[in-house]
């Protein structure tokens, strides 16, 4: 897989030295066991895979490369890059304006925009609508595109279900910016319904086998389902595609759950369309990563880094909670000097700030040293993990020397690659 040029200041001196160790130990992805640094008075276990994706390098390269290109030029994004907010700061401070929010309202209208004018598609893609209006004013929208080619690839498996009278069930959060583009990308090709969870995709199967009378069906997926759409019709054959950041076990048993719906009617073999192959390998590499880290030993706490507006960090928040104390936060600011930490509560979208809550020992023993996991999600750069990580260690004593710990960390690989 090739690298991208990212700037330095997002890479750091621990995280990207653990990462790379781990890497050429393990070029193929095959290990998922965490990384432990052992300081003595406090344990840190990093998850084996976390912070920028493939897509998110690949875009953030193409926005400094049209900085690079196009000096003195107006250069706006759509909507944000991708949901970090140090990132797009960044971006802005680069003098780069946004068109839209990341609910596709209005920041610049786009009646300001000209043809000489440089505009970027972010990571997550946009509508053919909006890609239309862009060539409308005359702007090259394919030059500076960061769609992400796992997202692209949704498209294309949509696109080409729905061309073969599939109906796609686009697994995503109504108003996420990539559910919005891939839901207009299977309707240009056919019909397309959007489910949020297990629980819709529950009321769904009901329709589809004629559990629940059609009647209802617009009751509850109206603004869902694409222009035409008939449930009478359009239920009989099925494929379904995800928001490549949802959680890949939940886009599964999704699948299932309309797959057993489907074939439980007399409907021909192919009625369900196999779409497994358009899971995103990032998306997953990040929760398997967080699923061994907490089974491999016991936690005292764990520390989710990312934007609060991350689909694919939340869904990480949301398997930590159920293993240890969890808190979301977004950077080191996050963090008091008196032990308070500021966090956000990601199902009912609210911030929240907790009194002390540091671990002084492993839980259920006396005088050994806490352990606490630290991950990210896929927008988040290794430089802001890496500052967390220097809080968390601020608030012990008797800590090992750094380089010290490295070392012993690099040895154990070594030693674990000659058994």
């Amino acid at each position: 897989m090739r690298s991208f040029e990212v700037p330095d200041f997002y890479h750091s001196p621990i995280i990207s030295r653990v990462k790379q160790r781990r890497k050429s130990r393990d070029p193929r992805k095959q290990d998922f066991q965490p990384s432990v640094l052992d300081f003595g008075s406090v344990r840190i276990v990093l998850a084996r895979h976390f912070g920028f994706c493939f897509g998110v390098e690949n875009a953030i390269e193409i926005a400094y490369k049209a900085m690079q290109e196009n000096e003195g030029k107006r250069i706006f994004l759509l909507s944000q890059m991708i949901h970090n907010p140090e990132v797009n700061q960044d971006l802005k401070d680069q003098g780069i304006r946004f068109l839209q929010d990341t609910e596709g309202r209005s920041i610049t209208p786009l009646s300001e925009l000209g043809a000489d004018d440089v505009v970027l598609i972010p990571a997550f893609g946009t509508t053919l609508e909006l890609e239309e209006k862009l060539r409308e004013i005359g702007v090259d929208i394919e030059q500076y595109n960061t769609t992400c080619p796992f997202v692209e690839k949704v498209w294309n498996r949509a696109a080409k279900l729905a061309s073969s009278d599939y109906t796609i069930v686009i697994h995503g959060k109504p108003q996420h910016e990539e559910t919005r583009a891939t839901f207009s990308h299977a309707r240009n090709a056919g019909h397309a319904v959007v489910v949020k969870n297990m629980q819709e995709a529950e009321i769904l199967s009901d329709f589809i086998t004629g559990d629940r009378p059609l009647s209802q069906f617009w009751d509850f997926f109206k603004d869902r389902c694409s222009n035409g759409f008939d449930p009478a019709k359009h239920l009989k054959r099925l494929g379904v595609v995800n928001q490549t950041t949802m959680l890949a076990s939940d886009t599964q048993a999704i699948s299932d759950r309309i797959r057993r719906a489907v074939e439980s009617k007399e409907h021909p073999e192919d009625a369900f369309a196999n779409t497994r192959d358009t899971l995103c390998y990032a998306t997953n590499d990040n929760q398997q990563a967080t699923k061994a880290a907490l089974e491999a030993q016991p936690l005292d706490m764990a520390l989710v880094v990312g934007g609060y507006n991350s689909s694919n960090t939340s869904h990480l928040v949301e398997l930590c909670e159920a293993t240890a104390p969890t808190f979301f936060v977004k950077n080191e600011q996050e963090f008091s000097d008196d032990g308070r930490i500021k966090h956000f509560d990601w199902r009912a979208s609210v911030h929240q700030e907790t009194e002390d809550p540091w671990p002084v020992g492993a839980a259920g023993t006396t005088g050994t040293a806490p352990t606490i996991l630290i991950t990210s999600g896929a927008s988040c750069p290794d430089a802001t993990v890496d500052r967390v990580m220097h809080f968390v260690l601020s608030r012990y004593a008797g800590l090992h020397n750094v380089e010290d710990v490295l070392i012993k960390f690099e040895q154990r690989l070594a030693d674990q690659a000659a058994q």
